[in-house]
């Protein structure tokens, strides 16, 4: 028996590991199943390219459990700058303008853009 002590982060480790395996095939599922009911849309609202989602459309449930369970979350946020991520959470600034619903499309229509951008 040795006389070092237990880590604390071990276990929190594991449980962060875990959530994010989950979160990989819930993500994976949930590509699956938007692709195959609307590619476009789907390409759209998951901010990937054609090519990944035909992949992904074509994943069988054995590729996916097992690609959902790497320790690298699969997915990322496409909100990833500062004017973005004002406009999406804009309804709690004191000095806001217009309405959520014109804040959400001004961040949809810049993320999009930026889509584009890239596949360009």
């Amino acid at each position: 028996m040795t006389d070092r002590p237990a880590t604390a982060a071990s276990p929190a480790a594991d449980a962060l590991l875990e959530q994010i395996r989950e979160a990989n095939l819930t993500y994976l599922m949930l590509a699956q199943q938007l692709i195959r009911a609307d590619k476009a849309e789907a390409v759209y609202r998951l901010g990937i390219s054609e090519e990944s989602a035909d992949l992904i459309a074509t994943l069988s449930p054995a590729q996916v459990f097992k690609l959902s369970s790497t320790s690298t979350l699969l997915c990322r946020f496409r909100a990833d700058d500062e004017m973005v991520w004002g406009l999406l959470t804009s309804s709690h600034a004191p000095n806001r303008v217009g309405n959520d619903t014109t804040q959400r499309l001004h961040a949809n229509i810049l993320m999009a853009g930026r889509l584009a951008e890239a596949a360009a």
